[in-house]
């Protein structure tokens, strides 16, 4: 099963970069560098996926829906935000 999250992540005032997976509420991650912080954030998603998992409660419907499955990832900036779109084979 393959499952499609977007990362969206921008620098802060104080130089930081937070990272955020839009699909899953409350994962967002703090790093040195936006590489950084997107694979915090990422980390993190796995784990609150693997934590539903374990608990019985599977991945959210709209995650598996075949509609957002794709091949390839996905990068798309703008003039403030920029988005990460990868995908996670379970």
């Amino acid at each position: 099963m393959a499952m499609t999250f977007t990362v969206e992540y921008e620098e802060e005032s104080d130089g930081r970069w937070l990272a955020e997976v839009l699909e899953l509420s409350g994962v967002l991650a703090y790093g040195k560098t936006s590489d950084e912080a997107i694979a915090k954030a990422q980390a993190l998603a796995l784990r609150v996926l693997a934590d539903r998992l374990e608990r019985g409660e599977g991945a959210p419907e709209f995650l598996t829906s075949p509609s957002l499955q794709h091949e390839s990832v996905v990068i798309c900036q703008s003039e403030t935000r920029t988005r990460s779109v990868w995908v996670s084979s379970v």
